[in-house]
């Protein structure tokens, strides 16, 4: 299957996911450190489940590539960037104050990959980013 297509799955999962996140936050009266812990916990299973069979890679991974994926993942995305998010969503009277600029990861990304990593910025990369931010300024300025 082609990566845009797997990134279209991944939008949809978690703008939808959102709004169910949003609700039961809201309905349960819930915090946003039990809820991110609800959907951690939940997520864990299912993940542990199906890598399971790719476990033993781990051992052949190396230290710096685990330390890239607790600190990236783990801590960066995971708890702090979850733990930001679902403040947001608690916070907010709709999803459209949280979900346009939540989203913007994906333009955080690509600084980062050209700023820090070896990616190259073309024409449409800085069209795009600037497409991203002026919607942005678009959906939430009010």
């Amino acid at each position: 299957m082609k990566p845009e297509l797997f990134a279209l799955f991944t939008a949809i999962a978690w703008g939808v996911g959102g709004y169910f996140e949003k609700k039961g936050l809201h309905l349960g009266g819930l915090s946003p450190q039990v809820g991110i812990t609800i959907r951690t916990a939940v997520a864990l299973l299912i993940l542990g489940a199906v890598s399971f069979p790719q476990w033993k890679s781990i051992a052949h991974a190396g230290t710096k590539s685990l330390l890239m994926m607790v600190l990236g993942g783990g801590v960066l995305a995971g708890a702090l960037g979850m733990l930001s998010f679902y403040a947001a969503l608690k916070g907010a009277d709709t999803l459209a104050q949280v979900m346009p600029i939540a989203f913007t990861s994906p333009l955080f990304g690509a600084l980062t990959g050209l700023l820090i990593g070896s990616e190259k910025m073309d024409w449409q990369t800085g069209i795009g980013m600037l497409l991203t931010v002026g919607g942005i300024v678009l959906l939430t300025a009010h």
